[in-house]
């Protein structure tokens, strides 16, 4: 990568025009995906571990859970999912951490360019790499006979719902990414926050088998929420409720961590 392909002019003020702040963004974008195509080891995480999920679900825990596992996987495959989601936004925040401890930020940073841009852009990639994951679980999950029933814009709508809450948790990533001492306290921090959350949802489980209290926070869980509304998008049904909390939960996540995460990158970068 050389300066020229990210730099702009910059105004008076020393400030970067928006327009040339956006397209900046994106070619910091494009760098993090190109970087795939000479590591396709870095696609591994994003296409092994959601393959895996999906079996290790539906054909260990499948006939315990539903009497067989394809009747589990049409419950449980929107969850995992979900779960797969907002485990691969902790690879944003390993991804950030690295770049900051290598340098990485300290060389962009020279280059006049928006500050913002290589934030940004690496979470715009990610969200691509999210995609990618969502269609290789969907994929895998019609060739074990999983059905959209809902109907082809439903799935649109379903993946744009994924989409949209993992930009806002991507920004907690940011926050843990740049807090955080190194990446393996990155991912550490990373299984102690999502397994419990995703596990009190009704990702896997129907919430009415928890015990009560268990119960009163799976109803307000944010996972719980959006399954309930990428299940329902899937397979047809009632999902004005849960979709509008789900909206609700990635507005707040977005409001509470996208200004400390800022504050915290400016800091760092």
């Amino acid at each position: 990568m050389t300066a020229t392909t990210v730099t702009a002019p910059v105004t008076a003020s020393g400030r970067v025009p928006p327009l040339a702040g956006v397209r900046q963004t994106f070619t910091m974008a494009w760098r993090s995906l190109v970087a795939v195509k000479h590591n396709p080891l870095e696609l591994v995480d994003y296409s092994i571990t959601p393959i895996m999920f999906v079996f290790l679900f539906t054909y260990v825990l499948g006939g315990q859970m539903a009497g067989s596992p394809d009747a589990y996987l049409k419950y449980a495959l929107p969850g995992i999912i979900v779960q797969n989601t907002l485990f691969m936004t902790m690879y944003t925040a390993m991804a950030l951490n690295t770049d900051l401890t290598k340098g990485v930020f300290d060389r962009l940073r020279s280059l006049p360019i928006a500050r913002s841009a290589p934030l940004i852009g690496r979470i715009t990639a990610d969200l691509a790499k999210h995609v990618w994951a969502m269609l290789l679980m969907i994929g895998l999950g019609l060739a074990l006979g999983f059905r959209i029933t809902g109907g082809f814009g439903g799935f649109l709508l379903g993946a744009l719902l994924l989409v949209v809450f993992a930009a806002a948790v991507s920004w907690s990533a940011v926050l843990i990414g740049m807090l955080a001492g190194d990446a393996e306290k990155v991912q550490a921090f990373a299984f102690t926050l999502i397994f419990p959350i995703t596990f009190t949802s009704s990702a896997f489980v129907v919430v009415d088998t928890m015990p009560g209290w268990l119960q009163a926070w799976s109803d307000v869980n944010p996972v719980t929420h959006l399954s309930d509304a990428f299940r329902g998008l899937l397979l047809g049904g009632a999902v004005a409720e849960p979709v509008l909390w789900s909206l609700v939960w990635a507005a707040g996540i977005a409001l509470v961590f996208y200004p400390l995460a800022m504050r915290a990158y400016r800091a760092k970068a």
